[in-house]
C-alpha cells in the first residue's frame, strides 16, 4: 500500500518507469485528439490508497481518480485492469468525457474504446446544457451512448426533492451520438407542465446547433384569407456547403402548397433557389406558382492576363397578377408588383471595367390601380475607364449602350436603342482645413427609335457640357461638456454648377426620375437620376454643418446641418411635359440633425422648409431608445404635404419592468422560475387617412428552458383590403419548436429586435474540465 495522494502513470500496458514528461507551451488547447494520440496517451491514477500488481491491475480507494486523454473518472473505489484496459468504479461515480458528464453508482468501462455500461446514471451534456437520468447507459463507443428508460430536458435543476422540470422527454431508449450531434428517442412522450403534449414512436433532436437532416418541427398559423396553415418542413443536409428544405403547407381555404429551398456555397459561386407550387387553388380556381433565384459568383477565363468574369443573377417570377396579394409571406422578392429578372456579367482589369446586363420585368397589374411597366434592358452594355490621377488630375470615360423594350400600348412611346458617353475631368485640392474640387463633364447621347417621334424623326442626339466647383472648410475647437472633452467642428460648404440648356422636350423617358431632395443630392450637378434628362442649371448651393466629436475616440455625438440652393436662372428642362419647372431664386431650406450623446439614445430629423409659405414641405423625425438587451423603442414621424402623414412605432420591451421586476433576463441561461414577459409590436398609422396601415402585435414569454410567442400581423394589400395572420410558437430550448415562428416578421418590422435565443458557438470541453 502506498501513501495518500500518490500519483502513478501507466501507458501502453507497461509498468516500467518512464522518462519525466515535459510540458510543451501551446496557445490553444486541443479539443479532440487523433486516434493514435488517444491510443498512446498515458493513464494517470491517484487516490488516498493505491495498490496492485505491475502490468496486471491497480486498485485505488478514497478520492480515486483516473485520467486519460479526454476522459476523467472519479469514484470512491476504482479498479483498473491493464490486460483488458477495463476500469470498474463504484461509489459516487462521475465520468467526464469531452465535457459530457455521467454520474451514478456503478461503472464498467474499457478506457481506450470507451465501451461499457453505467447503472442508474444521471447525465448532463456540454453543448446544450441538457440533462436527465436513466436506468442504465450503454457506451457503444467513444461517440455513441444508448440510455434505457431515460429522461431528457434542458430545464436547469433547482434544489428540492419535489422539483419537476417544466418540460421533459421520457423514452424507452434514447440514442445519443455526439459525433453527429443528434439524439434519437423511441417510445417517447414529450410532457409540458405535467401534461403529455406530443406522443411519438420515434423522434430525433439536435444535441447542438449543428445542422442535420430530418423533419423539422411542424408550423401552424391562421390567416383570414388562407385559413389555417399547417406546414411540415423536411431539412436535407446534402453536404457541408449544400442543403435543401422541402415544406408542404396545407392551407385549409386554398389547398396544398409545395415549397422548396435549395442553397449552395462553392469556392467561386453561391446561390439560393426558392420555389412554390399549388395545384388548383380553391379560391382562385387555378394553379399558383412562384420562383425566386439568386446567384453570385465568378467564371474563370483560364487566362491570367484576362482574369475572371463576375456573374450575378436575380430571377423572380410568379404565375399570376394576384400572387403578391395572396401569398404575402413567401420570398420577400415576390411580395411586390414589379418583379425583376436581372442577369449581369462583369469584368474589370486595372482602370478598365465593363458589364453586360439583361433586365426584364414582370409587372403584376391591378385593375383598380394600374401601373406603367418599366422598360426592359435587353441588353445593356456599359464600360468605364478611370486611370490613376495624372499630376493630380482625375479623369474618366463612361459608355453605355442599351436596348429599351416594353409594350408600346402601355408606355405610349417608341422603344429605342440609346448610346451614352460621359467624359469627366476634375482636379481636387485636399487639405485638413478644407477642399476645392473643380469638375468638368461632357455628356453625349444618341437615340435610334423603332417608331417616329411626334416630329417624324427616328433618331435624336444631344451633347451637354457641365461645369461645377465644390468647396468646403473645416474649423475645429475644443470644448468641454460637463466632464467630457469634445471637439466641435464648423464646416461651411459651397457648391456651384453651370449646365447650359438643351431642348429635350421630344426625348422619351426610359430610365430617368427626379432626384430626391436631401443632403446627399443637394450637392450634385443633375436634378435627375438616369440618362434621358440633363437639367440646365445655374445655381449655387450653400450649406453649413457642425459636429460634436468625442475627443478621445472621435465618435460622432451630434450633427446639425442646413443647406439651400440659390438658382440664378429658371430651370427649363422638366421630367415630363406639364411639370412646373424650378424658378429662379432660393429653394426650400433643408434642415437636418442627428444626436447620439448617450449610447442608448439616438435622434434623427430632416425637414424641408418653404420660407415663402412658412410651412414644411416634408419632414422625417425618428428616434430610438435602447437602454439594454431586449429593450428597444423606435418612433418615427413622416410627413409629405398633400400626400401622406404617418406615425410609425415599434418596440421590444420586458413587461416585467412595468411592475418593477428589473432582474436579469432569463435569456442568459435556462433557469426555471416565474419567467419574463416581453411585449413586441409595430404600429404604422396614417394620420391623413385616419386608419391603421400595417401592424404587428405580440407577446413573448421566456421561462428559461422554454419560450412561448404569440403574434398577430396585419398587412395592407390595397386601399380596401388587408391580410391578417395569427402566429403561435412554443419552443422547448435545445430540443424542438411547435407552431409557426414569428421571428422573421419581428425582425423585419422591429429595428434592433433581438431573438431571445441566439444561436451560440460551441463550448469548449475545457469549460467543464475537472
Amino acid at each position: 500500500m502506498f501513501g495518500a495522494a500518490l500519483l502513478t502513470s501507466l501507458a501502453g500496458g507497461s509498468g516500467h518507469a518512464q522518462e519525466a514528461l515535459t510540458l510543451q507551451p501551446s496557445l490553444k488547447l486541443q479539443e479532440t485528439l487523433a486516434p493514435q494520440q488517444s491510443k498512446t496517451a498515458p493513464v494517470f491514477l491517484r487516490g488516498d490508497r493505491l495498490w496492485g500488481r505491475p502490468d496486471l491491475e491497480t486498485v485505488v480507494e478514497g478520492a480515486a481518480e483516473l485520467r486519460k486523454a479526454d476522459s476523467v473518472i472519479r469514484a470512491e473505489r476504482l479498479e483498473y485492469d491493464q490486460t483488458t484496459d477495463t476500469a470498474r468504479a463504484t461509489g459516487l461515480v462521475r465520468i467526464n468525457r469531452l465535457g459530457n458528464v455521467y454520474e451514478g453508482d456503478l461503472l464498467e468501462l474499457k478506457i481506450e474504446t470507451f465501451e461499457g455500461f453505467f447503472t442508474a446514471p444521471r447525465y448532463q451534456f456540454l453543448q446544450n446544457d441538457a440533462h436527465g437520468q436513466a436506468d442504465r447507459a450503454d457506451f457503444l463507443d467513444a461517440s455513441r451512448t444508448l440510455v434505457h428508460n431515460a429522461t431528457y430536458t434542458t430545464c436547469r435543476r433547482l434544489p428540492g426533492p419535489d422539483w419537476m422540470p417544466d418540460w421533459v422527454l421520457r423514452a424507452h431508449t434514447i440514442s445519443l451520438d455526439t459525433e453527429e450531434d443528434v439524439g434519437i428517442a423511441t417510445g417517447a412522450v414529450l410532457s409540458f407542465k405535467g401534461v403529455p403534449v406530443l406522443p411519438v414512436p420515434a423522434i430525433s433532436f439536435p444535441l447542438s446547433d449543428r445542422r442535420k437532416s430530418g423533419l423539422l418541427p411542424p408550423t401552424l398559423g391562421f390567416d383570414n384569407l388562407n385559413g389555417a396553415e399547417i406546414g411540415i418542413p423536411y431539412y436535407w443536409n446534402i453536404a457541408p456547403n449544400r442543403d435543401a428544405t422541402l415544406t408542404p403547407t396545407l392551407m385549409t381555404a386554398r389547398g396544398l402548397d409545395l415549397g422548396a429551398e435549395f442553397r449552395y456555397l462553392e469556392p467561386t459561386h453561391s446561390g439560393t433557389v426558392r420555389a412554390n407550387y399549388m395545384a388548383g387553388d380553391a379560391l382562385r380556381g387555378s394553379d399558383r406558382w412562384g420562383l425566386a433565384y439568386t446567384h453570385a459568383g465568378r467564371l474563370s477565363t483560364g487566362l491570367q492576363a484576362v482574369g475572371d468574369i463576375g456573374i450575378n443573377l436575380n430571377l423572380n417570377r410568379v404565375g399570376d397578377d394576384n400572387y403578391w396579394r395572396d401569398f404575402t409571406r413567401t420570398s420577400p422578392s415576390l411580395t411586390q408588383r414589379l418583379l425583376p429578372t436581372d442577369m449581369t456579367a462583369s469584368w474589370g482589369r486595372g482602370a478598365l471595367s465593363t458589364a453586360l446586363r439583361v433586365l426584364k420585368w414582370q409587372t403584376l397589374q391591378d385593375a383598380t390601380a394600374p401601373i406603367v411597366p418599366p422598360y426592359d434592358r435587353a441588353p445593356q452594355l456599359s464600360t468605364r475607364y478611370a486611370p490613376p490621377a495624372v499630376r493630380a488630375f482625375e479623369w474618366s470615360i463612361d459608355g453605355d449602350l442599351t436596348q429599351f423594350e416594353a409594350d408600346r400600348m402601355r408606355t405610349l412611346q417608341p422603344n429605342a436603342q440609346r448610346a451614352v458617353a460621359t467624359l469627366q475631368i476634375s482636379r481636387p485640392w485636399l487639405a485638413a482645413a478644407g477642399f476645392v474640387t473643380p469638375r468638368f463633364q461632357l455628356h453625349a447621347t444618341s437615340y435610334q427609335f423603332d417608331a417616329p417621334l411626334s416630329d417624324g424623326t427616328r433618331t435624336a442626339s444631344r451633347v451637354v457640357p457641365s461645369m461645377s466647383l465644390d468647396s468646403g472648410l473645416v474649423f475645429e475647437r475644443d470644448i468641454r461638456w460637463g466632464a467630457r472633452d469634445l471637439v466641435q467642428t464648423l464646416e461651411p460648404r459651397a457648391f456651384y454648377v453651370n449646365t447650359p440648356y438643351r431642348d429635350q422636350r421630344l426625348l422619351p423617358n426610359y430610365d430617368t426620375a427626379a432626384n430626391d431632395f436631401n443632403f446627399a443630392t443637394i450637392y450634385t450637378e443633375n436634378a435627375f437620376v438616369g440618362q434621358d434628362k440633363l437639367s440646365d442649371n445655374n445655381l449655387l448651393t450653400l450649406g453649413l454643418t457642425t459636429r460634436l466629436l468625442d475627443a478621445q475616440s472621435g465618435a460622432q455625438l451630434a450633427r446639425f446641418g442646413v443647406a439651400q440652393r440659390l438658382r440664378f436662372d429658371d430651370q427649363q428642362v422638366t421630367l415630363n411635359p406639364g411639370v412646373e419647372p424650378a424658378a429662379a431664386g432660393v429653394s426650400d431650406v433643408l434642415l437636418g440633425a442627428s444626436i447620439n450623446l448617450q449610447d442608448h439614445w439616438v435622434l434623427d430629423a430632416t425637414v424641408q422648409y418653404n420660407a415663402k409659405t412658412d410651412q414644411s414641405v416634408r419632414s422625417t423625425i425618428g428616434g430610438r431608445y435602447s437602454p439594454g438587451s431586449y429593450r428597444v423603442l423606435n418612433v418615427a414621424y413622416r410627413f409629405q404635404r398633400n400626400l401622406s402623414e404617418q406615425i410609425d412605432v415599434s418596440w421590444q420591451w420586458p413587461l416585467n419592468d412595468l411592475w418593477g421586476e428589473r432582474g436579469q433576463d432569463l435569456a442568459a441561461g435556462r433557469g426555471q422560475g416565474a419567467g419574463r414577459y416581453y411585449s413586441v409590436g409595430r404600429m404604422n398609422y396614417s394620420l391623413s387617412e385616419g386608419r391603421l396601415v400595417d401592424s404587428v402585435l405580440g407577446v413573448e414569454y421566456d421561462a428559461g428552458c422554454w419560450l412561448a410567442r404569440a403574434v398577430l400581423e396585419r398587412v395592407q394589400t390595397s386601399t380596401t383590403s388587408a391580410t391578417q395572420r395569427l402566429m403561435f410558437q412554443l419552443e422547448f430550448v435545445g430540443f424542438t419548436r411547435l407552431g409557426f415562428s414569428p421571428q422573421k416578421t419581428l425582425t423585419q418590422n422591429i429595428s434592433r429586435y433581438q431573438n431571445l435565443r441566439e444561436s451560440g458557438t460551441n463550448l469548449s470541453r475545457f469549460s467543464h474540465y475537472d
